[in-house]
């Protein structure tokens, strides 16, 4: 590829501060995306001081709720042939769109790419309950991608020629990563993951903020599992095995060579227990009250 244009789209809800640090990120880049495009989508307060503060950096706003919604807002606005997604509470390593850039140039048969999200610590020697098990559990894009054939959006980047023959990302009713990705490589489109392709995730300040996104994937898994046959028994039979899986992953947390220390690994397992646990009480609930959208409903409003 010859001269590639990179559009950078960053969706964006209530997160001024983590929005100016992502910026701050990217504009501190070896390689700099040739537009931005900040996609409010319903904050309290558009963004636009924080905005303004940046060249290069437009914000648009789009009203239907969800951050797959707001990507596609951003996608038709922009104009690059490539196209980079981080979200605004991220940071942008040095090199990420160096990194997309070398890619694209030097392999014409690369489409789309994934890349490693690692959890950006507050104090690096004292790592938070969150923190440790986040580290070992959270963002594992290089899992999600040979498994799974999907990759994280807040860490994505394609041709654009691939997003319009795969089409937009979906709305609230669905995981929009999984989704989307699913639907790229089911249709045969090249997806790889990329390690030096990072970008830094703060761990979650709270159980309820994890547990919020454990609702949400919970909800979407049950809407597919409920729709095969004896798609509710089999969902019984999983709720069963999360129950009683911390016991086998002690082994998986000593080995993590993605954080260090006994106290870190111990949180993590703490951590662990507690989260598996609630998931087990979540997906009982979705079984008995047969309500996914009750959950789906609450991400973003």
């Amino acid at each position: 590829m010859s001269d590639p244009r990179i559009s950078v789209v960053i969706p964006h809800l209530n997160q001024p501060a983590f929005l100016q640090r992502c910026l701050t990120s990217l504009q501190a880049g070896t390689r700099q995306p040739d537009e931005i495009f900040v996609v409010d989508n319903g904050s309290t307060a558009l963004p636009q001081e924080v905005c303004d503060a940046f060249e290069g950096v437009t914000l648009l706003s789009e009203a239907t709720p969800g951050p797959g919604p707001a990507r596609n807002t951003g996608v038709a606005a922009s104009s690059g042939n490539i196209l980079a997604f981080i979200d605004a509470d991220c940071l942008a390593d040095p090199d990420w769109l160096a990194v997309i850039e070398e890619t694209f140039t030097k392999d014409p048969s690369a489409e789309i790419l994934g890349g490693d999200v690692r959890i950006a610590y507050d104090d690096p020697d004292r790592l938070t309950l969150l923190e440790a098990y986040e580290s070992i559990y959270a963002y594992r894009m290089d899992r999600y991608i040979a498994r799974e054939g999907f990759t994280g959006t807040g860490n994505l980047a394609m041709r654009r020629a691939v997003m319009q023959a795969v089409g937009p990302f979906g709305g609230l009713d669905v995981a929009e990563d999984r989704d989307w990705g699913q639907r790229a490589t089911g249709a045969g489109h090249d997806l790889r993951y990329v390690a030096t392709m990072k970008v830094y995730h703060p761990a979650r300040r709270s159980f309820a903020e994890l547990t919020q996104k454990w609702d949400r994937h919970s909800a979407h898994d049950y809407s597919l599992y409920r729709a095969r046959r004896l798609g509710r028994v089999k969902w019984l039979i999983r709720t069963a095995a999360m129950c009683a899986s911390p016991l086998a992953e002690g082994p998986r947390i000593l080995a993590s060579d993605r954080i260090s220390g006994l106290r870190a690994r111990g949180l993590a397992m703490l951590a662990l227990t507690g989260i598996r646990f609630y998931r087990t009480w979540i997906m009982l609930r979705l079984a008995l009250s047969d309500d996914p959208d009750a959950l789906t409903g609450r991400w973003n409003r």
